[in-house]
């Protein structure tokens, strides 16, 4: 799948959607001591052998590539090993887009002024032909500091999902907090999102910027709906996180739409390390997700 900056990204990623009949992305936060024995072990000393992680990233990308419409990768899981992360990233990036999926960074960049137009060129700028294809459709970024943080990643044909209300029990003492006006934090930022996401709207009606809300947040997720109907939002804290189908629903529009649901362990750690057929454990788990969230939001019978 190529990113032609003529094609609005929302718009790309909803017709995805549509095309498998499931919202849902599938997260790959590779972990050494978790990957399947068969696969081989990272040698630590010196550089180390991505060999291991990006077998195990390609047959996770080939068992849900069926199933869902887009994948998003843990940039810190590749960054800690450095240049040869930071490469096998750039490469699996690329394997994604030849199976069309598309692909969120998940890096949760934050920065203003030439920094943040740095972060943004690393995320979406091709370094020279043949990296074309290895930069990404979207990317997750920290909303905290303000418009001058989140608008040098609202590039054409690229998108960025900004949070808003996370997953993390931590995120409560500064998201939930109450201001002056009555207004939670997280409203607030609802407010700001929905404000310089305006016009970045696409045909569809929904915006380039979207919005990072946490399942296990269902207590506020209708209230944000209503602050952002425009918004994309992207949710983590499915499954091995403790969110379920009842806790997402709140996440999408009364039309079933606007929202896309994301699980990672669940799904990419579905077996035991030492089962041969933990490729197909894998590609089964995301075929449950995919008609699970599917079937919730009236695209499957």
């Amino acid at each position: 799948m190529s990113n032609p900056p003529a094609t609005h990204a929302a718009d790309r990623l909803l017709a995805a959607i549509e095309s498998k009949r499931a919202p849902v992305c599938v997260g790959l936060d590779p972990v050494a001591e978790r990957l399947p024995l068969s696969v081989g072990e990272m040698n630590r000393a010196g550089i180390p052998d991505m060999n291991p992680l990006v077998k195990y990233c390609v047959a996770v990308l080939d068992g849900v590539a069926p199933h869902v419409p887009c994948v998003k990768f843990q940039s810190a899981c590749f960054e800690r090993f450095r240049m040869p992360g930071v490469a096998a990233l750039g490469w699996l990036i690329k394997y994604a887009h030849s199976l069309d999926l598309m692909v969120i960074l998940d890096a949760k960049r934050g920065d203003i002024g030439v920094s943040a137009e740095h972060y943004a060129a690393a995320v979406f700028e091709p370094v020279g032909p043949e990296s074309k294809d290895s930069v990404c459709d979207w990317v997750t970024i920290n909303s905290y500091l303000g418009e001058d943080g989140i608008t040098p990643f609202l590039r054409k044909g690229h998108g960025a999902f900004a949070l808003v209300r996370t997953s993390n029990p931590g995120g409560d003492a500064i998201q939930d907090l109450e201001l002056k006006d009555g207004r939670r934090v997280a409203e607030a930022v609802a407010q700001l999102i929905a404000k310089i996401g305006n016009a970045h709207r696409g045909k569809s009606g929904y915006s380039a910027l979207g919005a990072v809300v946490g399942a296990t947040k269902r207590q506020d997720a209708s209230r944000l709906r209503e602050w952002m109907p425009h918004q994309i939002f992207l949710v983590p804290g499915f499954g091995a996180q403790g969110g379920g189908v009842d806790d997402v629903l709140r996440c999408f529009n009364s039309d079933g739409h606007g929202a896309i649901v994301s699980a990672s362990r669940s799904v990419t750690y579905a077996f035991e390390r030492d089962d041969p057929k933990w490729m197909e454990a894998v590609g089964e788990a995301a075929a449950r997700f995919a008609d699970a969230i599917g079937s919730a939001v009236g695209m499957r019978r």
